[in-house]
């Protein structure tokens, strides 16, 4: 008999910890605002563009950057224009003859103030916050004596290009091939 009413007490135990065990975790709170926000954007991967450098009146070097975004996706759905282009126009606008990167400075380059200049233009472009976040892939400088020894099909050997800032690739982005 008191086997019986010892097992009844721990049958009870048990189903009252299961039971307060499935209440908390069915009231617990909400996932991060992280998560949400991630739901709300999308991927803009911009292609891989050629800047020229200007300095004294003549193209002194060439930026070859990838730059991508993160853009709203509610606010993407009422534009009707091809957006890889427009923002690689964008881009190109910003670009040109802005001394964000001084090559002879530059461990000075600051990413951060970067993301946030190509961030206002497009959106101040775009009339409206539709980017939220700004990546950069790639972002490289070669000199104009480096592109004309290439081009002039001379043997000589080119030095590498100068890694301003290479970040991961966007999900989906072929990987860079190895050297």
């Amino acid at each position: 008999m008191i086997k019986l009413v010892l097992t009844g007490i721990w049958v009870c135990a048990i189903t009252l910890a299961s039971v307060y065990f499935s209440v908390y975790l069915a009231t617990a709170p909400a996932p991060a605002a992280i998560d949400s926000k991630q739901g709300a954007l999308e991927l803009v991967k911009g292609e891989t563009i050629t800047v020229p450098v200007i300095g004294d009146g003549a193209i002194t070097g060439y930026f070859l950057g990838r730059i991508s975004f993160m853009m709203n996706k509610e606010m993407l759905k009422g534009v009707t224009l091809p957006l890889t282009e427009m923002t690689t126009d964008q881009l190109f606008s910003l670009l040109v003859g802005n001394k964000m990167v001084d090559l002879a400075h530059i461990k000075s380059f600051d990413p951060k103030a970067f993301r946030d200049e190509i961030k206002k233009g497009m959106n101040e472009r775009l009339g409206g916050e539709y980017v939220a976040d700004v990546m950069l892939e790639q972002l490289d400088y070669l000199s104009k004596e480096e592109v004309k020894e290439n081009s002039a099909g001379q043997p000589k050997k080119l030095g590498a290009p100068v890694k301003i800032i290479e970040g991961a690739p966007a999900e989906g982005a072929p990987a860079p091939a190895a050297h």
